[in-house]
């Protein structure tokens, strides 16, 4: 029995010392020691000894097998914090460098969309202007058109009058040369001197009269002349016929056409006005000259472009005032703080750029959103209040803990698991013990005890 007691303190001495511990030494009988400095114990109490020793070294080993088991998860986690850390960096300098590919692509993006403007501003206008000049180029041409037309019937009258004129010379010099064959030398020369009474003047026209043959001829003449007029005068295509064939109403006919021709002069000054009002576009000719005769075919030309010019559609017809017009433009110098008119188009450009870049930024946020292409700029910016607010409401998680480190705050988590369920246990144990059922009504009961124990 004394050996095998031997042997379990034996066990128990090397792991004593095999933890560390000063063993247990047993005191020889044959020795001569004072009893102060020895320890008996009887077998049930070194049982009891043994018992508690072993289950104290076990716990011990326990815990350093739980605490080292606790250091390599630190530092495994430690080790993973500091990768994600890293790639936290990593992914942050990633965001960085593509913010700013960003700005230098939206720098790029909105000098190509200024330069695309400009182009198309200066195209609309290269292409108004061209479109003006077409405009301007055809009405020319129609009026050239017209007024070759216009020469080419007038050459043709005259053609005609040429043809007609040299007929009726032609036989005016053979009815000359059958007279002068009929008449004596004196008379084919007062023939030939008769024959051109306008090339000869005032003075041989006199110098003929005073010859009784020669009146008799120039008499023939004027009769000539007087009927042609007549004929001119009571033809049916003239303004004013005259019914008689006589030669009464000729005189008065005459006077009225004068009248007539110079009615049309002041008619055709008019129209050229009329003409610079409706169609300031126009080339001007340099006023009209009172001297010059008065033609009705330029009068026609200059009532036809007006019709061109004037146009018969409702929508043109009611196109907005130059008041109107005036009105617009000043209403939006008030709106954009443009002083002068040469800054109304670039403060429209501006405001055409600006619009453009809100209308992609807005499409842009709601693309990132995943909303629908239809949702209100109100809920955009909702949407993204809500968003920040979530961002600054995981940020103040470090603040609510106390600390920012995350070695910290895994210690701290550990802590509470382990402290909790004895915390637990043991208020739980206090309530059911006082028979009561919230915190708030332990510390009464407890004073309601000492007070019942006093």
């Amino acid at each position: 029995m004394k050996q095998q007691e031997q042997v379990e303190w034996d066990d128990v001495n090397k792991r004593l010392q095999h933890h560390g511990f000063k063993p247990v030494f047993f005191a020889d009988p044959a020795e001569n020691k004072s009893p102060a400095d020895l320890v008996l114990l009887d077998k049930k109490s070194a049982a009891e000894l043994r018992t508690t020793l072993r289950v104290m070294l076990t716990d011990s080993e326990r815990r350093q097998a739980l605490i080292q088991e606790l250091v390599m998860s630190n530092n495994q986690l430690k080790m993973e914090v500091q990768e994600h850390m890293s790639r936290a960096a990593q992914q942050c300098q990633r965001v960085t460098e593509l913010e700013e590919l960003l700005d230098k692509v939206k720098t790029r993006v909105q000098d190509l969309e200024d330069r695309y403007l400009s182009k198309a501003v200066q195209q609309h206008s290269h292409t108004q202007q061209l479109q003006k000049e077409k405009l301007e180029a055809h009405r020319r041409c129609e009026i050239l058109e017209q007024k070759l037309s216009k020469q080419k019937e007038e050459a043709t009258q005259l053609q005609r009058k040429l043809h007609f004129i040299t007929k009726k010379e032609e036989q005016r010099l053979a009815l000359q040369r059958q007279a002068s064959q009929q008449r004596s030398p004196a008379d084919q020369q007062a023939n030939f001197l008769w024959s051109s009474p306008k090339q000869d003047g005032t003075a041989e026209i006199s110098e003929l009269i005073s010859d009784p043959a020669k009146e008799a001829r120039l008499c023939v003449y004027y009769h000539h002349l007087l009927n042609e007029i007549s004929a001119v005068v009571t033809d049916h295509k003239g303004p004013l016929r005259v019914h008689r064939p006589d030669f009464q109403d000729v005189l008065s006919t005459l006077k009225v056409w004068a009248e007539q021709l110079d009615l049309l002069k002041g008619l055709q000054c008019s129209l050229k006005e009329l003409s610079v009002r409706l169609m300031p576009l126009q080339p001007c000719d340099g006023g009209y000259n009172t001297d010059e005769a008065a033609e009705v075919g330029d009068m026609l030309l200059l009532v036809d472009a007006m019709l061109e010019n004037a146009s018969a559609d409702d929508k043109v017809l009611r196109s907005p005032t130059r008041h109107t017009l005036e009105s617009m433009v000043s209403h939006f110098q008030k709106l954009f703080d443009v002083t002068s008119l040469r800054g109304v188009y670039p403060r429209m450009n501006e405001v055409y750029t600006k619009l453009g870049e809100m209308t992609n930024a807005m499409r842009n946020l709601r693309d990132i959103l995943d909303l629908d292409g239809g949702v209100s700029p109100a809920e955009v910016v909702k949407h993204v209040s809500r968003l920040v607010s979530s961002i600054e409401s995981m940020a103040r998680f470090p603040e609510l803990l106390g600390d920012i480190d995350i070695d910290s705050i895994i210690m701290k988590v550990k802590q509470h698991e382990e402290f909790f369920p004895a915390f637990h246990a043991l208020v739980t144990g206090i309530l059911q013990t006082l028979g009561v059922s919230h915190l708030d009504d332990i510390l009464p009961a407890l004073k309601a005890l000492t007070e019942t124990a006093q």
